[in-house]
């Protein structure tokens, strides 16, 4: 094999998305050998169900992040969304089918609104969909109050939870699965993907190559608001329960999911395969300490820690390869004179 090729193809190997999957393999590995029912079909179907609406909203906000923005207001997006689902079953006679595409509807409202104020006003994304954050939660339960809705048709709610025939996994994988070929093919095959590349290295530096910064950031925050409010309504429906306080907390799985598959915090980096692998290490990881009787509170401290090292390992990589490129330039621009040359005898 050529040398540059034996370079390239190393350079490939040596990528944090192929790092992210091998760590998953290992977990699996490991997990499968160590802890009970693991390993089991049964565990994988609910293993995969349990991660669709994490990767579900993984999927635009690996774009927002990108562009140097983020949402945190996407688990209380979900948490209102299946407020106003059970309310407008409880107390209206709408079908629930009207009452679905209304809560998408709704979801994609409630990301315009973090979209106007940072696109429009220019305030920073992190307080305001902190800030929406908590607004939103709030008006959940100023919907809802604390009561649940359950009595949704069980149509609806096992198929939710269906699996394709003959097997264990769910048949909502399915039409994730085309969400992340979709969002793939926007990133990395199209110009709207290498728009928001060139946003998240240099919002000024896109704005003079014709980019249109603030309409693509509006239209990024109006997917994810969707989004999120069809994550809502699968919620709802996987649990057969409307409540004010669903998916509380679940943007930190996300934001740590998007960060562990490699995405930058600062944007301009990131791919959406190291994001798929960087959700399915940290749900997989998750169920087998799960399964292992480690408490919530622990489960909540490895996910901070995951979020931690996913920001601060690659960053860490930047600096050592910056200073090693550094350091070999000023070998090259300093030259060790022989001795023999310097001080003829």
């Amino acid at each position: 094999m050529a040398p540059d090729r034996t370079g390239t193809l190393r350079r490939s190997l040596l990528t944090w998305d192929v790092a992210v999957v091998v760590v998953l393999a290992v977990v699996i590995a490991v997990a499968s050998g160590s802890v009970d029912s693991f390993a089991s079909q049964r565990n994988w179907g609910f293993l995969l169900l349990d991660l669709v609406p994490i990767a579900l909203i993984a999927l635009p906000m690996t774009l927002v992040v990108i562009t140097g923005e983020i949402d945190l207001s996407v688990a209380s997006t979900l948490g209102l969304v299946s407020a106003a689902a059970g309310k407008m079953w409880a107390d209206t006679t709408l079908p629930l089918t009207l009452i679905v595409v209304l809560c998408v509807l709704l979801g994609a409202l409630l990301g315009a609104v973090n979209g106007v104020f940072v696109t429009r006003f220019g305030l920073p994304s992190l307080a305001v969909t902190i800030g929406t954050l908590a607004l939103y939660r709030g008006l959940a339960f100023v919907v809802l109050g604390d009561r649940a809705v359950a009595d949704f048709p069980t149509g609806w709610t096992d198929g939710a939870v269906g699996f394709l025939p003959g097997t264990r996994i769910p048949w909502v994988v399915l039409p994730l699965l085309a969400l992340v070929l979709v969002f793939a093919l926007v990133l990395h095959a199209t110009p709207v993907g290498r728009a928001l590349y060139a946003m998240g290295n240099s919002t000024d530096a896109a704005t003079f190559a014709g980019i249109d910064v603030a309409r693509t950031k509006m239209w990024l925050y109006v997917v994810i608001g969707a989004v999120s409010g069809v994550a809502g309504v699968f919620w709802t429906f996987r649990y057969a329960s409307a409540r004010a306080d669903n998916g509380n907390g679940l943007e930190l799985q996300v934001v740590a999911g998007v960060l562990l598959g490699g995405v930058s915090i600062f944007g301009g980096r990131g791919g959406l395969l190291g994001v798929v692998a960087g959700v399915l290490l940290l749900g997989t990881l998750r169920n087998a300490l799960q399964l292992d009787n480690v408490s919530a509170d622990a489960l909540t401290v490895v996910t901070g820690g995951l979020l931690i090292v996913s920001v601060l390992l690659p960053n860490a990589a930047a600096w050592l390869r910056s200073t090693t490129a550094q350091r070999s330039r000023r070998a090259g621009a300093n030259p060790v004179t022989p001795a023999s040359s310097a001080n003829p005898a």
